[in-house]
């Protein structure tokens, strides 16, 4: 019985007209013959495992060991003939740490008493390899679907036939929700939902479909700003909408800070919606279809996007590329210290910064404020002046103008133009 169980148990006997075997794997699905087929998928480390396994007779169930508890519980049944059938089956993909928060989220959603849904999967990419010992670390996502004790799987590639086989056969979701996955989703998969696919888009769509709304966004100076609740279709963010907030931001807001706050709203969205999706009252129908004169794509960032060119930005779009680029891949400058050109240019980080509503006469001289607290001030070639509070010289730790000026040594420092042109 459960009560009986030991704190570590390596073996469960499942008393039905199916031999069974045991064998835990991190996040994918194993299959082994025994007298039929025994499916094991390890969603967790402690203090939870999960178990799917399925025997001669077509029976299919995950169940859940919390060793550390001596608990021994379903949780899910394909032929379950309990009240949870009851409720719209969810899977969930995601990848970052935003989407982890979502995940929790709609998860504790999920668990109230009344609640017309429960979260039955998760799918997230692969976990990635240390490169100093070799350790496999799991998806932020992946790692709250372990603490969650929620089954997960971790395919190459969305495509991947066995990958659509176990959602088609074994998951059988009635409804997807997708936030920052990472992966195109194929027709075969959007097909698998009969509630479709909810997606939380970081932007006021159908202004900047793509890979780097937030990023772009903040790039081109938008405010307001948004998240959308949209439908999943073949085409990029181009589904109907469900749902759209809008956020008005202060002009220094950066995207490593407003990512997560738009996740968050548009998580807090995406729930308000759930239940009229599940009724059917919010179809692909009803929801509101995308003007397609209006959008504009929110492209794949390169990293020498990050060089700021002051001979051809101002310091406002200098400022905004600034915040736009803070997460990846952060912007530079080349800064030669000193008058006669001996030192080598130094490639410096700008991490955070302000424009100033002054003007000045355009000079590649950069110097710090005359105030307490004041950044380093650059004058771009139409005069307006960007003003660099927080640096980070190669190999050098970020720190503020003032600390940067010391290390100078009474030392002059100027901006280079034409590198990396």
């Amino acid at each position: 019985s459960a009560a009986s169980m030991p704190n570590v148990l390596a073996t469960i006997v499942v008393i039905s007209s199916m031999a069974a075997a045991i064998l835990l794997r991190p996040c994918h699905g194993f299959q082994q013959q025994l007298g039929g087929v025994i499916r094991v998928a390890r969603s967790g480390v402690p203090p939870s495992y999960n178990l799917r396994i399925r025997g001669t007779d077509g029976a299919s169930q995950l169940v859940a060991l919390q060793y550390n508890t001596r608990s021994f519980s379903r949780v899910y049944s394909s032929s379950s003939d309990d009240n949870s059938s009851e409720k719209a089956r969810i899977l969930f993909l995601g990848t970052p740490e935003v989407a982890a928060t979502s995940l929790k989220s709609i998860y504790e959603q999920s668990q109230h008493p009344d609640s017309q849904y429960e979260v039955v999967g998760v799918v997230t990419q692969p976990p990635k390899r240390r490169k100093r010992r070799g350790k496999e670390i799991p998806s932020p996502v992946g790692l709250v679907a372990e603490e969650l004790g929620i089954y997960s799987l971790c395919p190459e590639k969305a495509r991947d036939a066995e990958f659509l086989d176990e959602l088609e056969n074994e998951v059988k979701p009635d409804l997807c929700i997708t936030a920052a996955y990472g992966q195109y989703l194929p027709k075969r998969f959007l097909a698998l939902p009969k509630f479709g696919t909810l997606n939380i888009h970081p932007s006021l769509l159908p202004r900047w479909r793509g890979a780097s709304p937030v990023q772009r966004s903040l790039e081109a100076g938008d405010n307001p700003v948004g998240v959308s609740v949209l439908f999943t279709v073949s085409k990029m963010d181009a589904g109907p909408i469900v749902s759209q907030e809008t956020l008005e931001i202060d002009e220094n807001e950066q995207a490593t800070t407003l990512l997560p706050t738009l996740f968050d709203i548009g998580t807090k969205s995406l729930i308000d919606a759930l239940p009229k999706v599940i009724k059917g009252d919010i179809t692909m129908d009803t929801a509101t279809v995308q003007d397609e004169s209006l959008v504009a794509e929110a492209s794949m960032i390169d990293s020498s996007e990050g060089q700021l060119w002051p001979t051809k930005m101002s310091a406002r779009e200098c400022h905004n590329r600034v915040r736009g680029f803070s997460m990846w891949p952060g912007t530079f400058l080349y800064f030669q210290v000193g008058d006669d050109g001996s030192n080598d240019p130094v490639k410096v980080k700008v991490v955070e910064t302000r424009v100033l509503e002054e003007t000045a006469e355009p000079t590649n001289v950069i110097e710090i404020g005359p105030k307490k607290g004041d950044g380093l001030r650059l004058v771009c070639a139409d005069g307006s002046i960007l003003e660099m509070l927080k640096v980070q010289p190669a190999t050098r730790n970020v720190m503020d103008a003032k600390s940067f000026v010391n290390g100078l040594q009474g030392n002059s420092v100027r901006w280079l133009s034409g590198l990396d042109e």
